[in-house]
């Protein structure tokens, strides 16, 4: 416990004191979310937050892992960085989208492999190299699957570093309870890191985490599910309790991936859409603009929004939303 409470101290102030520095930074070259027609902010945002979170999560994994845990967590730490740096990069504009969903997530998935840490539900029931291989392309799926969907939740102010500490907060208790120090140490530097960047991400945002931070977020959080284990609870509640913690992250992805197929659109773009979750939210202060009057704010954006004209101030029945303007 005590190394966990060091780990989420360590973490949480250098977040702190990083992310103002970061964000010089980030203004210095360039590194800026333009306003646009879809999002909300009307000035340059940057866009480098998560490399505060990553020196963050760094310094506390320095400084609380003792020699054996620091030894154990060297394979999450080069995939980590490995996806941040990809995630980095693509906010900067230099890599194609699809480098990072097809080569950089399962690079990083195969060094976890490397180093011992994978999924172990089929090789219960299927003995022998079967079963490990079946694994193998679980923890594949896994990590590019939660890595990916913590990219597309980066759409609000301070909800994917919001979702990341909550969901932290939760291995972290179930990882003590069951003794894991790794795990648990871990998951109090994801929380504490997250919880110094929530300062200036929430609304209004003075500084975004980027893809770089999002999939840097969310490979711990999948590497979190792979550590996670449930000693005194039956298998089934063990492979259950990492998927309902993530249970946010998983649905929101599914219903942007059925969205955009049934649309004819690539599930994984660089185009960044609210969620459908946010969307039926929004539904109902979109029926109210339309059936009364709309913001004059909202008039530039009414064409993108809706597939029609901008209401007149007669009541009308409420048009149909595809999206609303998210703020990345």
């Amino acid at each position: 416990m005590a190394a966990g409470m060091l780990a989420f101290f360590i973490a949480l102030f250098a977040s702190l004191m990083l992310t103002v520095p970061v964000r010089a930074l980030a203004l210095r070259v360039g590194m800026v979310d333009l306003p646009g027609p879809r999002k909300v902010h009307m000035q340059p945002i940057p866009l480098l937050g998560g490399l505060a979170m990553f020196g963050a999560v760094m310094l506390a994994i320095l400084f609380a892992f003792d020699g054996p845990a620091r030894s154990q967590s060297a394979g999450i730490v080069i995939g980590a960085t490995l996806v941040a740096a990809v995630g980095f990069l693509d906010d900067r504009g230099w890599l194609h989208h699809q480098i990072k969903l097809f080569i950089a997530m399962p690079v990083a998935a195969g060094i976890l492999l490397a180093s011992g840490i994978r999924a172990q539900v089929f090789e219960f029931q299927i003995p022998g190299h079967a079963g490990y291989l079946a694994d193998a392309a679980l923890t594949v799926f896994w990590v590019v699957g939660i890595t990916a969907s913590f990219s597309i939740l980066d759409h609000m102010d301070g909800l994917c570093a919001g979702v990341a500490a909550m969901a932290s907060i939760f291995f972290a208790m179930l990882a003590y309870l069951n003794g894991q120090t790794l795990v648990t140490v871990l998951a109090a530097a994801v929380l504490g890191a997250a919880t110094g960047f929530l300062r200036f991400n929430f609304k209004p945002a003075k500084i975004f985490m980027g893809d770089g931070g999002a999939m840097f977020l969310g490979f711990l959080m999948a590497t979190l599910g792979l550590k996670l284990r449930l000693d005194h609870a039956n298998h089934v509640s063990g492979l259950l309790a990492p998927l309902l913690i993530l249970a946010v992250t998983i649905f929101d992805t599914t219903l942007v991936t059925i969205s955009r197929s049934r649309r004819g659109l690539l599930p994984f773009t660089t185009q960044r859409i609210a969620s459908p979750i946010l969307g039926w939210v929004n539904a109902a202060q979109c029926s109210r603009c339309i059936r009364w009057e709309p913001s004059p704010a909202a008039l530039p954006y009414w064409s993108p929004i809706c597939h029609r004209p901008p209401p007149s101030p007669s009541p009308l029945s409420p048009a149909r939303c595809y999206s609303w303007p998210s703020r990345g």
